[in-house]
Parts: structure tokens; sequence; C-alpha cells
């Protein structure tokens, strides 16, 4: 797939892809649930829409590696007018062959994008990031994308197909040896999340209907004991079997977020959906208060510096150092 093909998207949810500060990206786990994260999502040179998880934290690759069916939902604007809201689904291919290209890119396109959470740091305290900064991406390759013009989930939505010849590229080989074990245990109970949860907004629910993640922005949501009632928007059908819950809240350049993410199982009618939550997943926050946001991204350091190097090794390839930006290709961080 070349560049080109992305001129056969829908003009209205292209412009959208190619603004989009956070999206909501969804994978399958091992026996077919959805997990769904925000993340920041960027427009590949390739014709394909590209995200990225942390090299320390890999689950998000690893799945769409064993197995490539994905979604993407655009359904945060911050345009003044009604922008659509977006859902991609499509297959992924993970690169992570060339840990120091990929840290390379990453740094100069999210502090390009998202560039505010570093404000004020200075750029040997940057340097020290390495366990955020060394990335691994996730590329793309819509299959289909469905759009709810001017964000109105009570409207019919449009949809593109793409064409079916389209030869999606092999991921990258996995690593060698074991996966390293969990970084910390899962929370004991869901609720006290569901109760940070309520206020952030709408959830995102993940659903998988024709054999395919399906994330999409609920119209309504309403606690219940055992989870959530839900109402879906216009074109989707409720349907039974495993759910992911997505709650998230960011500043407006991503300089802050808050995320909870509930996972579960799910029966309904129509476009009504009843979710059961099982579990809440550990989550990463980042507050709005710069000298707490430095603490906390030097603290994740000191505790990831094993990972960051064993990840590394796993790939057969040394640590990605974080190399600064040319002057033409980023704003750069305060500091020298």
């Amino acid at each position: 797939m070349t560049a080109s093909a992305s001129a056969t998207w829908p003009r209205e949810a292209a412009e959208i892809l190619d603004r989009a500060l956070v999206c909501e990206y969804a994978s399958l786990t091992r026996d077919g649930r959805p997990v769904t994260w925000p993340v920041t999502p960027y427009v590949g040179s390739g014709g394909t829409l590209d995200v990225s998880t942390g090299l320390t934290y890999p689950d998000k690759a690893e799945r769409a590696r064993r197995d490539p069916r994905v979604a993407l939902l655009y359904s945060e604007s911050t345009e003044p007018d009604r922008a659509p809201v977006v859902l991609v689904q499509g297959r992924a291919t993970v690169r992570d062959a060339d840990l120091q290209a990929n840290t390379d890119r990453y740094v100069r396109e999210s502090l390009a994008k998202t560039g505010a959470g570093f404000a004020g740091m200075p750029w040997f305290l940057v340097k020290r990031l390495g366990w955020y900064f060394a990335r691994i991406w996730v590329e793309v390759t819509p299959e289909r994308i469905v759009w709810w013009p001017e964000g109105d989930l009570s409207r019919t939505p449009e949809v593109w197909t793409g064409p079916g010849d389209v030869a999606v590229p092999a991921s990258d080989p996995a690593p060698a040896g074991p996966r390293l074990p969990s970084r910390s245990a899962p929370p004991a109970d869901w609720r006290p999340f569901a109760d940070r949860a309520a206020r952030l907004g709408e959830p995102v629910v993940t659903l998988v209907a024709d054999g395919m993640p399906l994330a999409v922005r609920t119209r309504s949501a309403v606690r219940t004991e055992a989870g959530y009632d839900l109402r879906l928007p216009a074109g989707v059908q409720a349907a039974e079997g495993p759910v992911c819950l997505t709650f998230h809240r960011h500043g407006p350049a991503l300089e802050w977020q808050e995320n909870v993410v509930l996972v579960g199982s799910a029966a309904g009618e129509g476009d009504r959906l009843s979710v059961r939550v099982e579990r809440a997943l550990n989550d990463w926050s980042l507050s709005g208060s710069r000298r707490e946001r430095n603490r906390s991204f030097l603290g994740q350091g000191r505790m990831l510096r094993k990972r960051l190097k064993a990840e590394a090794a796993r790939r057969g390839q040394p640590v990605p150092r974080i190399h600064r930006p040319t002057p033409d290709s980023v704003r750069e961080p305060a500091g020298t």
C-alpha cells in the first residue's frame, strides 16, 4: 500500500485522521477479548495510520503481532465545529526491527504533536526518558472506515470499504524468549476505578462484531450494580460477548491525562447493551502539575531501567538513545 492509497479515503474522515491528537486503539487478546487504550495517532508515509507503544510496555503491539485485526476510533474533536466521529477497522503491521529508528521518529513526531507534556523540562532530563521514548510502531492498513457526520451518533453513519486486493505487510519477527512478567498485579476491585471514571465522560465501548474489534463512543452510560447499561450509536447493533470500556480525559495539548479501562462481558438487543464488569486494568495517568509530571516521568524511568534493557535484548538490539531533533523538525522542549 502506498501513500496514494490514502487519497481514496473519504475526505471528511481523512481530515480528522490527520489532525487528531488522540484516538482509541483496540486490539485482541489471545482469547479474542478486546482491549482499548487511548493513544496518539499519526498518518504514516505509506498510506497507513500509525500508533505506537513503549518498548517497556509492549502488549499493545504484541497483541497486534499475534492477531492483526485492530480498530482505531477518532471520537474526541478539538475543532470548534462539530467534527465527525470516525471508526477505522483494519490490519496491523508491527515494526520493532530497528528500535533506534523507531525512537528517533517518535521523539521527532511526538514532540511536534504533544510536546506540551514536556514543556519546561531541560533536555538533559528528556534524554533520561528512554523508557518512554523507546517505541514499537503499529502501522494500520485501513480496510473499512465508518463515520458519523458532525459527530451526531443518532445519525446513520457513512461507510467506506477499501479495495479487497490490498496486501498488508507482515510484522517484524516476534522477540526471542519468554514474555517478561507483568509489572504489577491487577487491581482487586474494579469499583474504585468506576468511581474515578464517573468524572471522565461517556466511555468508548469495544466489542467484537463480524470478526473485527468495533470501538464506538456511547450515546449514554448508566452505572449499575454489576456494571453499566449503554446506548450505542446508530448503525451499531448490540452483540453478546466480551467488551472493553475505556474512559479517558486529557488536556488540550495532552499535557495531562487520566484513563480508566474496565473489561467484562455484555449482552443486549438493538442499540441497548448491558455490560457486566469483571475487572479493571492497571493504568498510567499523568498529572496536570508540571512538577508532578516530571517526578512521574523520572520515577517511572528508575523503575523501568532494567525492563528497557531486557526488552531491547529480546530483540537483539541495544537500548536506543534519545537524540535531539533538528530545529526545523520540531519545536523542542525548553532547556539545553
